[in-house]
């Protein structure tokens, strides 16, 4: 680690006072290998001893700036001895690192895999979800964000950060229980919060005869791009909001089809809002 130190020390003397191409390149790859290794450990234990190690390095550089000579070499012996402290530390994520090089190009494909029999799996949980609540005529809202963040809204509602399930979704808007008023808001494959109050939509083209829940969707659907779904608590449609417009008497199959063009990118939601011809409006009544 005193060696790691005195290269750092004179890769930065490089840099100040002798830059060229190969220094550059070699910086560069430097970069990349500790990005590489962050990613590697973000959300891991390892995550924290790197940000202990960082800091351990900073003030090693700090104290020899001051010449604070007794901390300086207090801080020498401990990094001098800590490479095999460093290789128990981060047995799994080396070892997760040498499997990866490895395996080269198959990992991508197998978390390629993964990530899309997850997404599948989301949908299929809300469509589930969904189609119960219609039969059963149980009126829900669910805000489906995108790039538009929706922290305000988040944050103004019951914290979950939960799997997604049909399950859950279907007792969080169960009558008269504590989350069943407001509008579930999902982050990518989280349930972030319930019980979340939207504001409702100003256009003056709106029917009166829409209920609170229709209008809330609108309403954040003008103001961002996000997606909402409603089932009418009275006659049990499932609807959808999105840039300012609801599309209503949405069936299994379209809804599947509108959440995979979200999750998965095999169809988009604006052919989809075509395909339903007539039954795209703001003036039909529902709760």
């Amino acid at each position: 680690m005193v060696k790691l130190w005195e290269t750092a020390e004179l890769y930065l003397w490089n840099l100040i006072h002798r830059p060229g191409l190969a220094d550059l390149a070699d910086i560069l790859l430097v970069a990349f290998v500790v990005y590489q290794v962050l990613k590697m450990t973000r959300e891991t234990r390892g995550s924290a001893v790197m940000k202990g190690l960082l800091l351990l390095l900073a003030v090693v550089g700090v104290s020899s700036l001051l010449g604070l000579t007794a901390l300086n070499w207090l801080l020498m012996q401990v990094l001098g001895n800590g490479a095999l402290v460093l290789l128990i530390l981060f047995q799994p994520e080396i070892r997760n690192a040498l499997e990866q090089i490895g395996r080269g190009a198959k990992i991508e494909r197998v978390r390629q895999k993964e990530h899309d029999e997850d997404a599948e799996r989301v949908v299929e949980e809300i469509v589930q979800c969904m189609t119960k609540l219609s039969r059963r005529r149980v009126g829900a809202l669910i805000v489906i964000e995108q790039k538009t963040g929706l922290k305000d809204v988040i944050e103004n509602g019951i914290a979950l950060d939960a799997n997604i399930t049909a399950g859950l979704l279907e007792n969080i808007f169960e009558p008269n229980t504590p989350l069943h008023d407001g509008a579930v808001v999902i982050r990518g494959k989280r349930i972030m919060s319930a019980a979340c109050i939207l504001t409702l939509t100003e256009a003056s083209g709106v029917s009166h005869d829409l209920g609170t829940r229709h209008r809330a969707a609108l309403g954040v659907s003008e103001t961002t791009d996000a997606l909402a779904l409603i089932v009418s608590e009275e006659t049990g449609i499932m609807s959808v909001a999105r840039g300012g417009k609801l599309t209503r008497h949405l069936d299994a199959r379209a809804l599947r089809q509108l959440l995979e063009g979200v999750y998965l990118g095999a169809a988009t939601t604006k052919p989809l809002l075509k395909w339903l011809p007539g039954r795209t409006g703001r003036k039909e009544g529902a709760q």
